[in-house]
């Protein structure tokens, strides 16, 4: 399975639309966020955009009493984590998502997870610690860095790719 990885969107709507519109080009199945939406809109995009998408909390997030709201109604594809941290097991890959980037590499040496996921600091970055796979898709924002960017994780392949935005 594919899954798309979005992290630190910061209210643009512009590169999240884009994003999800090569998502599904792409085949992604599903969307894993790792917070900093800053606007409750994001979410509501997120969670009518036609993919099943996990969001955990971000330092920067808006309203979370909305955003909780808005995951909870019936027609939402969106779950929502209650931390900034959670841990999903998608295809029998066991994956550790969190929003701050201090906590991947304790996690990815800790031998539980085949890939470990951050954001936070809006660098993109891909590497590895023995088998784990350890994922930044960058920030979807593209202010900070300049580089408007997500990823792909593929399940099957165990493998993960950046997309450029924009």
């Amino acid at each position: 399975m594919k899954i798309g990885i979005l992290s630190d969107i910061h209210e643009n709507f512009g590169n999240l639309n884009r994003a999800l519109e090569m998502c599904k080009a792409l085949g992604v199945e599903r969307l894993l966020c790792l917070g900093d939406l800053i606007n409750p809109g994001v979410a509501r995009v997120l969670a009518h955009c036609g993919l099943p998408c996990h969001l955990i909390w971000g330092n920067n997030d808006g309203d979370k009493v909305l955003i909780t709201k808005l995951a909870l109604a019936a027609d939402s594809q969106l779950t929502l984590s209650d931390r900034t941290y959670d841990f999903v097991e998608i295809d029998g890959r066991k994956i550790f998502m969190t929003h701050y980037d201090d906590l991947a590499q304790p996690m990815a040496h800790s031998g539980l997870y085949d890939v470990v996921l951050y954001g936070h600091n809006h660098q993109k970055f891909a590497g590895s610690a023995g088998n784990c796979l350890i994922l930044n898709p960058g920030e979807l924002f593209g202010y900070l860095t300049g580089i408007a960017s997500f990823a792909i994780y593929d399940t099957a392949a165990h493998t993960a790719e950046h997309h450029l935005v924009g």
